[in-house]
């Protein structure tokens, strides 16, 4: 199985979208979980000074969180998380073998490639090539940036003839490899570990949050991560703020159940959800430990302890 599909992002830089990144409260401008209201901090009474100075707020947010173990951050556990990811989107554990996938898999988003579905349709494709070139001006996709530029936020292949030849051919190249790490990293899994670990989630709920990033998008639509946090909490408090994280992960799913089978952006098939996420979840795995069997569109994956 490939690809289900990809996620929509701001048609922003990457470095203009970092706020957008790390996830604007559908019903807020603030982050949720950062200084304000909504935090943690504020949710739990602590005392963020009598303005509510921002500032303090959010040192005292990343304090919190690097006291907090490392949880899906930790490399045998981000590893995990890959292989996890993998099965989902490309039916396989060996994430390292899609560097060199490419497909237009005729959903309205262009080509997918890569090791998290980048898509010239959704920006972040564009924004990895844009960023690889600034530190690799003569890399074999520079050549494509006009054509991506012109794509960006259509599912229109105009002026990419070759380029999935050329895509195939920068993966062979390790700074390339590097770059879709860094770039999947930065746009996915960081803020995505950061969010659960503000909600006080541990390492399943903070790989939930990640596989919901990943395909859904950080936006701040009904159908993206933001909309199906923000549904979740009409249901279910955050560990953070006091309540039952297994509650709370349950509504998380069963918000992103209902995304998923709307059928809008992706294909209606919630296994993912239904015999993955939910199985770990009610077999009480919240650290998400080894060993694991689970089942994704019909194909049984294992790993051992």
């Amino acid at each position: 199985m490939k690809r289900v599909g990809c996620v929509l992002l701001a048609l922003a830089p990457l470095a203009t979208a970092a706020v957008f990144l790390l996830g604007p409260d559908p019903e807020a401008d603030r982050i949720p979980g950062e200084s304000g209201a909504s935090s943690p901090a504020a949710a739990g009474g602590t005392d963020t000074g009598r303005d509510g100075d921002p500032d303090e707020a959010d040192r005292e947010t990343e304090e919190r969180i690097a006291r907090m173990p490392a949880g899906l951050a930790a490399p045998r556990k981000k590893e995990l998380a890959l292989q996890l990811a993998a099965s989902a989107d490309n039916s396989t554990l060996k994430w390292r073998t899609l560097y060199g996938y490419i497909e237009d898999l005729e959903d309205g988003r262009g080509y997918t490639a890569g090791i998290a579905g980048f898509c010239t349709g959704t920006h972040d494709l564009l924004g990895l090539v844009e960023r690889y070139t600034e530190a690799h001006p003569d890399n074999g996709l520079a050549a494509y940036l006009p054509a991506l530029r012109e794509v960006d936020g259509s599912d229109s292949l105009k002026g990419l003839e070759g380029f999935p030849e050329a895509w195939e051919a920068e993966a062979e190249v390790p700074a390339f490899r590097e770059a879709q790490e860094r770039e999947r990293d930065e746009r996915y899994f960081d803020p995505a570990v950061r969010m659960a670990k503000i909600d006080g989630l541990g390492t399943l709920g903070q790989f939930v949050y990640y596989d919901a990033m990943l395909l859904h998008g950080p936006g701040k639509g009904a159908d993206s991560f933001y909309g199906i946090r923000a549904a979740a909490l009409k249901k279910a408090e955050t560990k953070a703020a006091g309540g039952d994280e297994r509650a709370y992960l349950e509504a998380f799913l069963d918000a992103r159940r209902a995304v998923i089978r709307e059928g809008k952006r992706f294909q209606r098939d919630t296994s993912r959800v239904d015999s993955a996420q939910r199985v770990f979840l009610r077999n009480g795995n919240l650290s998400l430990s080894t060993p694991l069997d689970w089942e994704i569109y019909g194909e049984r994956f294992h790993l051992p302890g």
